[in-house]
């Protein structure tokens, strides 16, 4: 972005990894794009097929960040100063790069995120409430069952019952659903288990207190509940002439607050990203950048 010629700011976040300002000139810009510069692991390298361009961070979202960029030079290009891009790190782990930019001042309207919304205008994106699920037991020899405490047993119940619950549903953003993404018990086949645990990941659609009184009164006792970790649903802005969708994902915007009005766009699909075939077509990308520069000059003259 320096050698585009930029003002660029550089925000440390953690260890040597940082946040990236570009603004046009000294001036605080009032629309800002945004996305983050870190992808999922494993690596696999990009490649050109046909029409597609394949690789890591492909569509998710490194895509993304090069049509924001282009469409930041065809602003600066007219003589537009009031745009600026920020890039984020550890979206997909914490959000901490997010968390950093938050603290930073600025003059921001709107600001324009970009994650693959198959170049959709986000009307709202659902929360994620991960929950810890804990069991403990006694453990003795597996050939006297009857005088120990089975830590899996107990926690095997509880998934049972997490199949009952009555969770929230909005009109908007459909059913809050659920993932049991990781187990862990045990420590020999001939031993029966003295601890077990579960991380349980919800998509939320209501604030994650409610679905945590569910869970507190539908689980059985033997089993703790850990929160883990907690993003709001949320409601987006969007504009008349623009396709719109609801998304079931989650994306920085909650924890850019500080980063005015937050609209959610971008190229590709969600459904191949965190895949082996992550890919997006090429004249999706071309047709972001003029999407993208439309919502900049729409938003800027709204706010003339």
């Amino acid at each position: 972005m320096r050698e585009r010629g930029y003002t660029v700011t550089e925000q440390p976040v953690v260890d040597d990894r940082v946040n990236v300002i570009a603004t046009v000139g000294a001036t605080e810009p009032e629309i800002v794009y945004s996305t983050h510069i870190d992808c999922v692991p494993p690596f696999f390298p990009s490649r050109v097929e046909g029409d597609t361009l394949y690789g890591r961070g492909a569509c998710d979202a490194k895509g993304i960040l090069a049509t924001e960029i282009m469409a930041l030079d065809r602003l600066r290009d007219a003589g537009e100063t009031r745009v600026g891009l920020l890039v984020v790190v550890g979206e997909e782990n914490g959000s901490h790069g997010a968390r950093a930019a938050n603290r930073l001042s600025n003059r921001c309207r709107y600001l324009i995120n970009g994650e693959p919304t198959d170049n959709r205008l986000g009307a709202a994106t659902k929360g994620a409430y991960r929950v810890r699920l804990s069991a403990t037991g006694r453990a003795v020899h597996s050939a006297y069952p009857e005088l120990g405490d089975s830590a899996i047993e107990k926690l095997l119940d509880a998934l049972i019952a997490l199949r009952d619950l009555d969770l929230p549903v909005d009109p908007v953003l459909g059913a809050t659903t659920y993932t049991v993404g990781v187990l862990s018990g045990g420590v020999a086949p001939n031993v029966v288990p003295p601890g077990a645990e579960a991380d349980v990941n919800f998509r939320t659609v209501e604030p994650a207190p409610r679905v945590r009184e569910r869970l507190d009164a539908s689980l059985p006792g033997s089993v703790s509940i850990e929160d883990v970790m907690v993003v709001p649903p949320v409601r987006l802005t969007t504009l008349p002439g623009f396709d719109t969708a609801a998304f079931s994902f989650t994306t920085d915007i909650p924890f850019l607050t500080s980063w005015g009005q937050p609209l959610l766009v971008g190229p590709g699909s969600i459904h191949v990203a965190h895949t082996a075939e992550e890919h997006v077509k090429l004249d999706e990308l071309v047709q972001a950048v003029d999407l993208y520069e439309k919502l900049a000059r729409d938003l800027l003259a709204a706010t003339s």
